[in-house]
């Protein structure tokens, strides 16, 4: 069988390499959360072996390129892969020989706490804590070349992000209660379901997670029994929806619809399906331009539905990340983006925006201010909000590594995961109505905002500081200059001659002895066949002016001749010529004539000088004043880290009260009065 030894194969460029980061590697730490599966695809297998193939004759971390929008899709914990596939020797060099070794010098593990089955405390381990960042991102921006559509000028719209926050309905407020005692405790009674199994027991936070997530979106997808709510997600949305439909009807505007939970389902209660509903029974949308793109089931019904969107046929395209967030080309009309859930990670999100953020969106640019109209609903008390800033603040964190940008340390990804759900103490603080770990997010956002123009700031200083060194020694130099060139024109002013007489030109050439102004001038033109080898050589005198010539070698041209060019200079204290150092004439009176015009010039010349050298002065004073400057926002930033520190006391004080009472008697009370009422 042919392999790429014998195939002659010497380089792979890997296009959406993201796709092969589930790679195999091998860690001691098997009970820690949010590693990924260590076992790896056979895909990720196969693009490994094919790289050390054909780098193992050069023996060196070449012969690959990938390519990607979203190298980092989630977590840090993916650059060690990265860093595995194209840069297995460097870190070999570093010590770096495993996964467990990357860890150890990047990456922390956290304890976090919760209930198990039986009421007892149990720890969990996960990665989520990551220190040494800036070499972290100088080792990865050693192999990347990042652009952004900024970067490169791409004429794209702007998005308008709006966080539609909506009050939990009642019957999302009751269960809410029931999702923090199947949190507590484990039994699965309190939410209607039979007793979790015992693998369920070990993945219990990740099942209240989805049940979470289920309830903020719409309660019929956790029984179909529960009644429609004229305030639930479904009917905010369609109200927006028909709203942008309106706004944009005479251009044909189009709105995508971006959910992973209750996607279509033929003959089957579903979100879309209900979303469809209120948009043509509420607000008299047609039905033929609602579509969704489950219905499409091969490439020629995508394509064709992509056409009807971009011709504005269907207004509105309802579909989930992986079907409608990638490989969709319907921007051209879009005016509104609307998340009815938030996805798991930065990269989904992101790719979710790029279906209208992106050139060719037409009636964004020419109708609506190049701009676009994106909406994430969430739920208060739910784990929307949380969720939708620990993803928003991971997404800054990936770019200012990707673009070298980042102003901390240490970096913490947060708590949520989609293998394992969230902690217990964020789950609880979060679905309680406790907004202090949604405003601890917040103020750790601004803080690193602050902190980065923190490091721009010193950075900015150091290069103030260079300039001000750097302009220090030119003042310096200038100045010495001036005091030559004074000294010069203190020695013209002294000179008593006509220059425009008849008077016999004072020139002096050491060769020749009493020499008439035709001989002295023939003298100076003959010195241009005499190669002085790049060096200043003297050959005669003018009042107390030496004269000297130099002849310089250029670079061979076309033909691999050297090309040699003669140059004159007049030195007194400092050096002077005229026309460049060029006698351009074959005349002897012009070449005499040469030396008295650049002697002209040092009046000139040194006026010059002196204010260049005031004008440093004047720029050196703008330096100083500029370094000197404090940094206005110092004691912000100082308030915003005391915040943090208290409202981290105050969530660890709230966490202790959960722990001392896991099931409170009102719990218990309300969990056997909805059993009654079902019974009813």
């Amino acid at each position: 069988m042919p392999d790429f030894k014998s195939m002659g194969i010497d380089h792979l460029f890997v296009d959406e390499s993201h796709l092969f980061k589930n790679l195999m590697f091998t860690t001691r730490h098997n009970r820690v959360a949010g590693l990924g599966n260590p076992i790896g695809s056979q895909r990720a297998e196969n693009l490994l072996t094919g790289i050390r193939t054909i780098q193992e004759p050069k023996n060196k971390d070449l012969c690959a390129t990938f390519l990607s929008g979203t190298p980092i899709s989630n977590s840090l914990t993916e650059l060690y892969l990265i860093f595995k596939y194209l840069r297995p020797r460097a870190m070999e060099k570093q010590g770096i020989v495993n996964f467990d070794s990357w860890a150890a010098i990047f990456a922390r593990k956290t304890t976090d706490f919760e209930f198990s089955v039986t009421n007892q405390i149990i720890q969990k381990e996960r990665f989520r804590h990551f220190i040494k960042v800036p070499e972290l991102a100088m080792f990865y921006n050693e192999i990347t070349d990042y652009r952004s559509a900024e970067m490169i000028g791409l004429d794209r719209p702007k998005a308008n992000t709006t966080l539609v926050n909506i009050s939990p309905t009642p019957d999302q407020e009751y269960f809410i209660e029931q999702l923090m005692l199947l949190a507590k405790t484990g039994n699965a009674a309190f939410i209607g379901r039979e007793p979790l199994s015992e693998s369920e027991e070990n993945a219990k936070m990740l099942i209240a997670t989805n049940y979470a997530k289920k309830m903020a979106l719409d309660m019929r997808l956790i029984d179909p029994s529960y009644e429609d709510h004229v305030n639930n997600k479904i009917s905010v949305c369609a109200k927006k929806i028909a709203e942008f439909y309106n706004i944009s009807d005479v251009h044909n505007g189009t709105q995508l619809v971006f959910s992973d939970l209750g996607t279509y389902k033929k003959d089957q209660w579903n979100v879309y399906s209900e979303l469809k509903r209120k948009l043509v029974d509420e607000y008299k949308i047609p039905s033929l331009q609602i579509r969704f793109i489950q219905e499409c089931t091969n490439d020629k019904q995508r394509k064709t539905l992509f056409d009807d969107v971009n011709q504005g046929l269907v207004r509105v395209l309802l579909g989930s990340t992986q079907m409608l967030g990638t490989g969709v080309n319907v921007q051209k009309r879009i005016v509104a983006i609307h998340h009815l859930d938030i996805p798991w990670k930065p990269s989904e999100l992101e790719q979710r925006d790029g279906r209208g953020e992106r050139p060719g969106n037409i009636i964004a640019k020419q109708f609506m201010g190049n701009k676009l109209d994106i909406f994430v609903y969430a739920v208060e008390k739910s784990l929307d909000n949380y969720k939708f800033n620990l993803l928003h603040n991971k997404q800054t964190f990936i770019n200012q590594i990707k673009n070298s940008s980042l102003g901390v340390r240490t970096i913490d990804e947060g708590a949520l995961d989609e293998k394992t759900g969230m902690d217990f103490s964020a789950y609880i603080a979060t679905l309680s109505g406790n907004t202090d770990l949604l405003e601890k997010s917040k103020i750790e956002k601004k803080i690193t905002v602050l902190e980065s123009e923190l490091l721009a700031f010193r950075k900015e200083k150091v290069v103030t500081s260079s300039k001000i060194t750097m302009l220090s020694k030119e003042i310096e130099n200038t100045a010495v200059m001036c005091e030559k060139m004074k000294l010069d024109l203190d020695k013209i002013s002294a000179i008593k001659f006509d220059f425009n007489g008849g008077d016999q030109i004072p020139i002096k050439i050491d060769a020749l002895k009493n020499a008439d102004n035709t001989a002295a001038g023939n003298y100076i033109l003959s010195l241009k066949d005499v190669d002085s080898k790049n060096a200043d050589q003297p050959f005669g005198s003018l009042f107390d002016f030496t004269l000297l010539y130099r002849t310089e070698h250029t670079e061979q041209d076309h033909f691999g001749n050297t090309q040699k060019h003669t140059r004159y200079f007049l030195k007194g204290h400092f050096l002077y010529n005229h026309n460049n150092g060029y006698i351009q004439s074959d005349k002897p009176e012009t070449a005499l004539n040469y030396f008295f015009r650049a002697m002209e010039k040092i009046p000139h010349l040194h006026s010059d000088k002196e204010a260049h050298k005031n004008k440093l002065y004047q720029d050196l004073n703008v330096l100083n004043k500029v370094y000197n400057l404090p940094w206005d926002k110092e004691n912000a930033l100082l308030d915003m880290k005391a915040q943090l520190k208290g409202l981290e006391a105050k969530i660890s004080a709230s966490i202790a009260t959960n722990l001392d009472d896991p099931l409170p008697t009102e719990a218990k009370m309300s969990s056997v009065k909805r059993e009654n009422d079902m019974s009813l």
